[in-house]
């Protein structure tokens, strides 16, 4: 997007973010000491805030502002950081960095790094509810509760990770591999944005169109993390690069070929960026944004 500063506006809703995760997480001081250092280790570690970031641009682009979903902004991060301390874990992914660190598992022990997702995911959805004070219509609460419920539960994100860990070491099919990609990755990310602009009272035509786009942005992302985890390194990802290799997981690059999943992302991007036309200059961001998911390094 010519004349659009994503890097500026990046920056500053991610600062914005930051701010009020180290307002909403629960001090270090306060008991159970070791929890909330493990929870605060992994929020605060840093990463690109990407859906949080959405939930706002989803909010914007229906005329709203940050502070409107800023507590559900946080839920969502709270939700992708719990499924990363529990990816991680011995019993799953087995991972030694996240964010350019050393793993939760690593730092605080199996036992905790499980407490600290548990009280994670549990924390975003007490930030959902406290957003009823900032919106207009606080019964539009209840259908972002179950928005993000489903999102992140077995018709989502926790159901692509099940089919994800079943299909290691197996020869699945395209539609396997897109089922895996659209349940753990995209269904979050297009939460994100559908939360979004629901919170800040986008109507139906809206919310149809942002959903769209968020689900074809949705699954372009995780097709360019399956090309970077073939390309790129610890520097650069902040988690060891080859892992999805090691562990025999199926992958775009690996059933498609690298070129053909780039076309493919390319091709889910295009589209987003078509949907999102119906939004005029509130679209800034959020096509900007879909060109930063396919153009990334990290």
């Amino acid at each position: 997007m010519s004349g659009f500063d994503l890097q500026a506006y990046l920056a500053e809703r991610r600062a914005l973010v930051d701010t009020a995760l180290e307002r909403h997480l629960p001090s270090e001081a306060a008991p159970p000491l070791t929890i909330h250092r493990a929870m605060r280790y992994s929020v605060m570690a840093g990463g690109k805030r990407l859906r949080p970031i959405l939930v706002i641009a989803g909010a914007e682009a229906v005329g709203g502002a940050a502070t409107m979903v800023m507590p559900t902004a946080c839920a969502l991060e709270m939700i992708h950081t719990y499924s990363l301390i529990h990816d991680d874990l011995p019993a799953m992914d087995d991972d030694d960095y996240r964010r350019g660190r050393l793993t939760n598992h690593k730092v605080f022990g199996d036992a905790i790094a499980i407490l600290a997702g548990d009280a994670l995911l549990t924390l975003a959805f007490r930030l959902i509810a406290d957003n009823a004070d900032l919106v207009s219509d606080p019964r539009v609460i209840r259908d972002v509760v179950a928005e993000i419920a489903d999102a992140a539960g077995t018709i989502g994100m926790v159901g692509g990770q099940v089919v994800d860990i079943e299909s290691e070491g197996k020869a699945i099919s395209a539609e396997t591999l897109e089922y895996i990609h659209r349940h753990k990755t995209a269904a979050l990310i297009r939460a994100s944005l559908r939360v979004g602009a629901r919170l800040a009272g986008g109507d139906a035509k809206a919310v149809a169109a942002i959903t769209e786009a968020g689900s074809d942005l949705g699954l372009a992302f995780q097709i360019v993390d399956d090309i970077l985890d073939v390309e790129g390194s610890l520097e650069e990802l902040g988690k060891t690069a080859g892992s999805d290799e090691r562990k025999q997981k199926a992958t775009y690059p690996g059933i498609h070929g690298r070129e053909a999943s780039r076309r493919q992302a390319k091709m889910l991007i295009d589209r987003a960026k078509e949907r999102l036309g119906v939004f005029g200059q509130r679209s800034a961001p959020l096509l900007a944004l879909a060109d930063y998911v396919v153009e990334r390094k990290s």
